[in-house]
């Protein structure tokens, strides 16, 4: 049975889809010349017509690391899960060789979904950044603060609300990184349409006094390259986003009580800053579509609810502090 040349799954004779660019044979997935790398096929097609054949046998301790990890990629069965494309981006490059810098614009890759791919990683971070702080600022945005001399409050939460997001994304990033894989911070297509629709309604809201729709900000994702599979190395990049925001939120949280009371509201500033951190965070463990916990559960289910759990009570602690008993009060 003829197989998809980009993912290897077998494909029925009636669902071919031969490429008029490149003239390989691809399942409907993989269709579009951007789903299958179409530049690079040709490329490497090109190159193997000059290529002298290689020998059977070929040790092991000879071949570069590139190599080895290709050659692994090659021998992937149809019977192990993948990843899910998202904001860490599947790549299924089984035949040919990554691109030293995939993110270069002459390395002929095509990123689906991804806005001005090519960009340095400094002006998504920047466009990312501000988008998450202005609509952290329509939602702490409180008139009864600004009468009470305590603007900078809103300021401050929208500056946590942003830092909250920020280092979830470099937690996957730094992840990526010491397992050797492309990585970088990109803005996402829909994910901008989201948050550009959320910064309407909510100045929307603020003008007209009334309540509207929350502001939704998704903005970007840091884009791996390299998660063929669930696997060890897939679960960690997913899971470094989520324990950032334990870690981030459980220090948070200590500050929040060491801080005298006498210095209130700021204590209460710092422990709703962890709120916001542990609500990230569990967010994102929701095991579904492209959220970090879907293929957490998948690689391992231990590892889920230990990071879930721990979400959650902290999450309960945090909001039971805030609204209920409020200990910062002097």
């Amino acid at each position: 049975m003829p197989k998809c040349y980009h993912c290897g799954e077998e494909i029925l004779e009636r669902e071919i889809f031969q490429c008029s660019k490149c003239g390989q044979n691809y399942c409907s997935l993989h269709r579009d010349p951007i789903n299958h790398e179409c530049n690079i096929v040709k490329e490497n097609l090109n190159l193997q017509r000059f290529q002298p054949p290689t020998p059977s046998y070929v040790d092991s301790s000879q071949l570069s690391s590139t190599t080895q990890q290709n050659m692994y990629q090659q021998h992937l069965t149809q019977e192990e899960m993948r990843g899910t494309t998202d904001g860490t981006y599947t790549w299924y490059r089984q035949e040919i060789l990554v691109p030293e810098n995939a993110f270069d614009p002459d390395s002929g890759i095509q990123f689906k979904g991804i806005l001005f791919p090519h960009k340095s990683e400094f002006l998504h971070l920047l466009i990312g950044a501000s988008l998450i702080f202005i609509i952290g600022l329509i939602t702490f945005y409180d008139r009864a603060l600004i009468d009470l001399n305590l603007t900078w409050t809103i300021f401050m939460l929208a500056s946590f609300y942003m830092t909250a997001f920020l280092f979830h994304e470099f937690g996957h990033r730094q992840v990526a990184i010491h397992f050797g894989l492309q990585t970088k911070f990109r803005l996402l297509t829909f994910g901008m349409l989201i948050t550009l629709f959320g910064l309407v309604s909510g100045i929307i809201s603020l003008v007209g006094g009334v309540t509207g729709l929350p502001a939704l900000a998704l903005p970007g994702a840091v884009v791996v390259l390299g998660l063929d599979k669930i696997d060890r190395t897939t679960g960690l990049c997913k899971a470094a986003g989520p324990i950032v925001n334990l870690v981030y939120g459980s220090i948070l949280l200590v500050i929040s009580f060491i801080i005298p009371r006498d210095l209130y509201p700021l204590n209460n500033l710092i422990g709703v800053a962890a709120y916001l951190n542990f609500w990230l965070g569990l967010f994102n463990m929701i095991p579904i579509g492209i959220l970090d916990g879907q293929n957490i559960w998948k690689w391992n289910k231990k590892i889920f609810l230990i990071l879930f759990a721990s979400l959650l009570i902290l999450l309960i602690v945090t909001h039971v502090n805030i609204y209920v008993t409020n200990p910062y009060i002097p």
